[in-house]
């Protein structure tokens, strides 16, 4: 594994991204505010259409070091992503699903649902995953993502 160089911050830690990157991260909800915004209109597990606003989860990965773009092949197409909440609720991503070489759909850590921050139930983060019929993968309060590597 290689070495970890976590960031320092002095506010809490919202999410932690650690495995097989050369850089550990631990970003606190102001760290990921800093990411340049994405916003969201997509269909709830209840079907109403809202609006969530975060970070595209690739440029999280990016900073990282996760192999994005031209470094995405060969091997690195093994490479997943486990997305774990407190609950111990654990969702698998290839990573090549972050990656717009691969798709259009932009996956994204939401911390707003239509312009507030996501409640209790919901956050205070959140994978948004564009496309899917299913909401299993909408991780409510994600506050890890892990780097593996596959055989």
């Amino acid at each position: 594994m290689p070495a970890a160089a976590f960031a320092q911050t002095s506010q809490p830690i919202a999410l932690r991204v650690t495995g097989e990157v050369p850089t550990h991260l631990e970003l606190s909800i102001a760290d990921i505010a800093a990411f340049q915004r994405q916003t969201l209109r997509v269909t709830d597990d209840k079907g109403t259409q809202v609006e969530y606003g975060g970070v595209a989860v690739a440029e999280i990965l990016k900073k990282a070091g996760a192999p994005l773009g031209k470094e995405l092949k060969g091997p690195n197409l093994a490479v997943g992503i486990v997305a774990s909440a407190p609950d111990r609720y654990h969702v698998l991503f290839s990573l090549a699903e972050f990656d717009s070489n691969f798709s259009d759909r932009v996956i994204i850590l939401a911390d707003r649902r239509d312009g507030k921050p996501l409640d209790n139930r919901e956050g205070p983060l959140r994978l948004i995953v564009p496309g899917d019929k299913r909401h299993a993968r909408w991780v409510r309060g994600v506050d890890a993502l892990e780097v593996i590597k596959g055989r």
